[in-house]
Parts: C-alpha cells; sequence; structure tokens
C-alpha cells in the first residue's frame, strides 16, 4: 500500500492507564481517550474506534489503514507475564544472561540488586559446538544432544524457545541448524539472536532473544485477536504496527519479533514532536510527554529524535544504567521514569514525598476516579490544586471526586508529614515536577547537551497540567502545547514512515578494510530493510548508512554516517577522517599524536525507509491581540505559593494569535494546558498554544 494525502488513517495506542484513538480523515482530526482494559486491551481500541467513526459519520469500511502501537510487550518484561521459555546456548556460556557484565552500577551499594535472569537456570540448556570470532566453525554441533535437548521441552509446558550461539552475529549456521533440528520435535516459536539481534556482546544479544522468545506467544495471539475482531466488524484495511525505532512494520513481522514493539508508544510520541518541530522550523526541541502511567523525555535536533541500538526495560534503581534488562534493538532514544497521572504518592522510611513507579492504571485507577483505588496518585494531588475540572475530565465520560482526592493525600501523605491536605497535594506536584526535571538533566548532560535554549514540546494527557513548572525549574522560555496534545502518541502513528534499521556486526580494523567484503554486507542489509519497508508502501524508499566505529580497545562506539554508495579502497581515507569528525563532535576533540592508535568498525546499519515531505514551516507568533478569559476558578500557582484566581478559556473559541495572560487554564477534550503566573500563552496558526516566559524576548 502506499499511503496518500487523501488516506482515512486510524492510529490507536494502548498505554497503561489510557488508550489513545486518532482518526485523520483527510487532514481533520477526530480523537478520544479509553481507559485501558487489562483482560481484554484490544476492546478499548475498538470502543474508541466506535466513538471516533460516530464523531466523524464514518463506517469501519471507510478505513483505509490502522497503525498500533502498544506497551503490552514492555509490560509482559517488566511483570515477568510472558511465556515459560527455553534458552538454548552454546556450552559454557549458559550462564551468561546471569552473570551478567559484572559491573556494579551502585559502587557502594552493599545490597544491590539485580534483576533476576529473564529464564531461570533450570530453562536454559547448553549444547556442544561452536563458532570462533572471525565465523569460523570451531566445533561442529551437536545435533544428537540437540535432539535430547528437544525431547525434555516437548516433555514439558514451555512455549517458545530462543536460541543464541556465540558469535551466531558472524555466521549464523549452527542457530539455523538448531533451529532445524528443533522443529523436527516441537511445534513452538524459536527465535534465533542471529535474526533477532545480529550484534556483538553476547550478554545483551542473549537477552534480546530471550525477551523476544519470551513476549512471542503473547503477542502473536493478541495480535491475531486484534486482527480477527477488526475482519468481524468490518474492517477490510490492513493493520501495521509501530515499532521501537519509529518506523512502521506489518503484523506478520511483529509478531514474529515483538521485542521490536517494546517501546513503540513512545516511539509515537516522539515522531509527533519531530513533525510539529518541522512544521515550526524547531531545530533544537524537548520532547516532553507524559501520560497516566509514565513520562518521557526525549531530544530531537534537526526534526530528528535522537536513537541508540539499545536501551534498558525494569530498572531496579531508577536513573542507574546496568540495572535493568538490556534490549539491543534500534530504538528512539529517551529517558522514562515512573511518573505518570495514575503514579501513586507515597512517604519513604525518611519522612520523604515519593511517587511511582507503582501506578493505579486504569484499574482501579486514582481515588478520584470512584473505581475502588483509595490511594492517592498524582491526578489526585493536581485534582486538589484545581488544575482539573471534576465534571469535565476526559471529554466528561468520567466523573472525579475531590472528596476522594483529599481524604487519600490526607491520609496517606499529609497525617504522616502533618500538612494540611492541599500543602501535601502541592508536595506531591513539586516531586514530581522536580523528578521529571531531574531526569531531562541528566539525560541532557549524558548527551552533552544544554537544554535550556530548547523549545519544548509538551503532549500526552498529563504533561499539559506539568510543563510550565517544568519549564521554570529547567529555564526553558518556550513551550508548544500542539492540537491533540491529550492523543499525542495516536497522531504521531499517523505521521511514522515505513521504516525498518537492519544491523550486523562485523568487528574490522580500518587499516584491514576489505572493501568487497564491506559492499557485500551493506547490500545484505539493504536487501533485508527494504523487504521490510516494501511490505507496506510502494513509494519511493530513502537510506542512510551508517558505521558505529571506535579506537581500539574502548568500549563504545559512535554513529559515523556514511554515503550511500559501494566502497572502493580509495574511501579508507575518508572513513578515518569521518570517525575523527564526528568524534570531535562528540567529544570536543579526536584522539591524535598516538602512533599506532588503530580504529575500527563494529557494526553497519542500514535503515531504509518511505519517502515523506516535510510540512511547511511557519515562524512561532508572539500574539498580537491579547484576550481575557471568559470565567475563573481557584488553582494553586506555585510561583506564588497559594490558590490564585485563575482565568478559564475554552481552546475551541480561540484564535490565531490570541494572547492570554497567566495565569490561566486553557481547557480542551483530552487535556488541560495551565498557565502560570510566570507565562503567557500565545495561540498558533494551526492552533497550537505557545507559553511564553514573560518578559522574553526570542
Amino acid at each position: 500500500m502506499n499511503a496518500k494525502s487523501n488516506d482515512i488513517r486510524l492510529g490507536a495506542d494502548i498505554g497503561g492507564t489510557f488508550t489513545d484513538i486518532a482518526l485523520d480523515v483527510r487532514g481533520t482530526i477526530y480523537s478520544t481517550k479509553v481507559l485501558t482494559n487489562y483482560t481484554a486491551p484490544e476492546q478499548a481500541i475498538f470502543d474508541g474506534i466506535d466513538i471516533v467513526l460516530r464523531d466523524a459519520g464514518l463506517s469501519i469500511t471507510d478505513l483505509d489503514i490502522v497503525i498500533h502501537g502498544t506497551t503490552l510487550a514492555t509490560n509482559a518484561l517488566i511483570e515477568r507475564r510472558g511465556a515459560r521459555t527455553a534458552f538454548i546456548t552454546t556450552e559454557g556460556f549458559r550462564d551468561v544472561i546471569e552473570m551478567r557484565t559484572e559491573s556494579r552500577f551502585e559502587q557502594y551499594d552493599l545490597n544491590m540488586r539485580l534483576p533476576p535472569p529473564l529464564i531461570p537456570r533450570e530453562d536454559r540448556f547448553a549444547v556442544a559446538g561452536r563458532i570462533g570470532a572471525q565465523g569460523q566453525e570451531l566445533l561442529a554441533l551437536d545435533e544428537a544432544a540437540l535432539a535430547q535437548i528437544a525431547d525434555t521441552i516437548a516433555g514439558s509446558d514451555f512455549r517458545a524457545v530462543a536460541i543464541g550461539f556465540i558469535h551466531s552475529y558472524m555466521n549464523p549456521a549452527h542457530e539455523e541448524r538448531a533451529r532445524a533440528v528443533l522443529a523436527k520435535k516441537l511445534d513452538l516459536p524459536i527465535s534465533l539472536s542471529s535474526e533477532v539481534s545480529p550484534q556483538m556482546r553476547e550478554f545483551e544479544r542473549f537477552n534480546t532473544v530471550c525477551a523476544n522468545a519470551y513476549v512471542r506467544p503473547q503477542m502473536a495471539d493478541y495480535l491475531a485477536r486484534l486482527q480477527s475482531r477488526l475482519k468481524e466488524m468490518g474492517a477490510k484495511c490492513p493493520v501495521f504496527m509501530i515499532h521501537s525505532g519509529g518506523g512502521l512494520i506489518s503484523v506478520e513481522t511483529a509478531a514474529e519479533f515483538p521485542v521490536r514493539l517494546v517501546e513503540s508508544g513512545p516511539a509515537g510520541g516522539a515522531i509527533f514532536a519531530a513533525d510539529v518541530a518541522a512544521r515550526f522550523d524547531l531545530k533544537k526541541v524537548l520532547s516532553y510527554d507524559m501520560g497516566g502511567t509514565t513520562a518521557k523525555i526525549c531530544l530531537i535536533e534537526d526534526f530528528t529524535p535522537q536513537t541508540a541500538r539499545t536501551f534498558e526495560v525494569a530498572r531496579t534503581y531508577r536513573f542507574s544504567k546496568g540495572s535493568g534488562m538490556p534490549i539491543s534493538i534500534p530504538v528512539i532514544e529517551m529517558i522514562e521514569i515512573g511518573a505518570g497521572g495514575g503514579s501513586i504518592a507515597w512517604v519513604d522510611a525518611m519522612g520523604r514525598i515519593q511517587t511511582g513507579p507503582e501506578s493505579a492504571g486504569s484499574e482501579p485507577g486514582p481515588a478520584c476516579y470512584g473505581r475502588g483505588g483509595d490511594r492517592p496518585a498524582i491526578t489526585d494531588a493536581d485534582l486538589m490544586l484545581g488544575k482539573l475540572d471534576p465534571d469535565n475530565f476526559a471529554g466528561g465520560s468520567i466523573r472525579l471526586d475531590p472528596n476522594a482526592s483529599s481524604a487519600a493525600i490526607g491520609r496517606d501523605v499529609g497525617d504522616r508529614l502533618s500538612l494540611a491536605p492541599l500543602s501535601a497535594a502541592f508536595g506531591i506536584c513539586e516531586v514530581v515536577d522536580e523528578n521529571m526535571a531531574n531526569a531531562a538533566r541528566v539525560h541532557a548532560v549524558e548527551n552533552g547537551k544544554d537544554i535550556s535554549n530548547n523549545v519544548m514540546i509538551a503532549f500526552g494527557g498529563a504533561a499539559p497540567l506539568h510543563a510550565a513548572r517544568l519549564c521554570e525549574k529547567l529555564g526553558v522560555n518556550q513551550c508548544l502545547v500542539p492540537q491533540g496534545a491529550g492523543v499525542g502518541s495516536a497522531i504521531g502513528f499517523l505521521k511514522a514512515p515505513f521504516g525498518y534499521e537492519a544491523l550486523a556486526s562485523k568487528l574490522v580494523r580500518v587499516s584491514q578494510f576489505d572493501v568487497d567484503d564491506a559492499n557485500k554486507t551493506i547490500a545484505d542489509l539493504k536487501a533485508t530493510a527494504e523487504r521490510f519497508v516494501s511490505s507496506g508502501t510502494d513509494g519511493q524508499i530513502l537510506r542512510e548508512i551508517t558505521a558505529f566505529m571506535r579506537y581500539a580497545g574502548q568500549g563504545w562506539e559512535i554513529p559515523v554516517p556514511l554515503p550511500d554508495r559501494p566502497f572502493t579502497k580509495a574511501d579508507v581515507a575518508a572513513l578515518k577522517d569521518s570517525f575523527r569528525d564526528c568524534y570531535a563532535r562528540f567529544f570536543g576533540r579526536a584522539i591524535d599524536g598516538l602512533d599506532g592508535l588503530e580504529i575500527e568498525i563494529v557494526t553497519w546499519s542500514v535503515k531504509a525507509q518511505d519517502h515523506r515531505p516535510r510540512p511547511e514551516a511557519h515562524k512561532i507568533s508572539h500574539g498580537n491581540r491579547d484576550v481575557a478569559a471568559t470565567a475563573t476558578r481557584q488553582v494553586f500557582d506555585p510561583t506564588a505559593a497559594r490558590m490564585l484566581e485563575t482565568g478559564l478559556a475554552d481552546r475551541a473559541s480561540l484564535k490565531p494569535g490570541d494572547r492570554l495572560h497567566g495565569p490561566v487554564v486553557i481547557v480542551e477534550r483530552e487535556t488541560s494546558t495551565v498557565v502560570t503566573s510566570s507565562f503567557d500563552a500565545v495561540i498558533q496558526h494551526d492552533g497550537s498554544i505557545l507559553l511564553i516566559r514573560k518578559g522574553f524576548k526570542a
């Protein structure tokens, strides 16, 4: 299918608390939020589809494409609710996923807790056979032992198999042969590390293939149910999934490689923010996505989100790299904390207010939902501070109970700290905002960036409630709240290209660069990436070639963009120069003057995606018409540290060029934008809200 501008496209994002639906009918967006159904996650999608189709006056047969992202795979890994999986590996490497890298992410913590391996030791099997570091066979695969392992697996209640052999990224022959042997005796999905993550470093690669196998049966069942129900409802359009790298893949690919869906929802949000950045010609952006369960920060430069080749899920320590489960796949890089509207507030042993990572979710939800939850959440604090209208939450579909919020906050936080419920609510919001600000600072420092000159783009149901205060803490002067901010990730799905990134690790020193081997590797990667992309589009396909390089002896690599053409022997010097230039941009200067210091290529990458024209750019407007709010209510202002009579404005009634002076709350169906006394709000040409610090001159 080749997506056209007049397609009727639907995006569906299942989150931990809400399921967001966005319908694009030739440029007009219809959207809704529905509480996520944990028992049958797809049901919330169908409920949301009914609402937006009714609003648009369409039937399900009118849909041209459905694009879906979900946190189900992530939640299965975090909550350990996947299938019982057998892991088969090379003899001597059975305990790699338990030994990890032996690095200490908390140097002085004598009681440091490591996340337990996804596959327990009794479910891990070792078999003789060895591939060398250059891809040569050192020891033949013991197929007789494999057959015995297959019998053992068949006699137990395993539902999936993962295979990870040492150095299989260089030569997958043993893994492929092992799958053939096992398939003769087993009717189970079998995942190979050489297909799921053909990259160097066995700990990360083994974890990734185990994670893929672990969630594969559950995701395959879910995707099959989703497609079946859509067909029963009369839908005739194809369904595509957004993956963690921000591109679209077929449902069949997603069912085979579900680990690629682990960060699919947040990826849609980053794409949404990048599209907004392009529409306003903003080269440096800080994306801020806060929903019901988590909050995410992403750096976007030149309209492109930063990417990485590995990330972690289920961290046992909030900000500590190495404390989680590594997943080695292409991903949009962001930092995520358990700070959403449903995050639980509590008091620790030292008498400090804490928020998250535990979330009330949609069942039972925050105390104010009246669905059985009695513990205070951030939404309860927002309600007490006047940020939310109890009669118009989620478009009026959920009636909030301020008394329940006050009782929960007073009991679990206020009474323990001798604070009035209002002061306790302010403390809860200050803690969550400071946690998010600290996460943003850490992420910026790790990337060598100063974010004070960035424009923030805030979206998600809870982000517009907290964005102004976060800007105050970070020293950010401007923040955009786009149209459809409450369902930003779902709208981002509609902006995503059909795309796929293929990688292959082949360690080689530049001084020994083999032109023919490099050209063959890249050609194979191009074929792989383009095969996935062409399953969704027959349009023009663009490619990006990247080599991940380092100085010999270093422990990590940097990305070096390369031209999309065959290499020649004359390119060796250019490779070295490109690496040194990139190294200097990352670290300030290249390492020169050391005789014999070799440069290595570790991994090749080919990213393919269909061509999407950049939207027409408009400059940010600072407003030329002061507008007064038509109503008021009491809202707590953090700068004044007290409740203030605050203006209320309906977003739908505002026109481009209108400027409202804070404090004011701009309300809409899916969220509200809180403009503190330090900011003004200016309506842009497309209806976006610009929060601009008073006195700031761009």
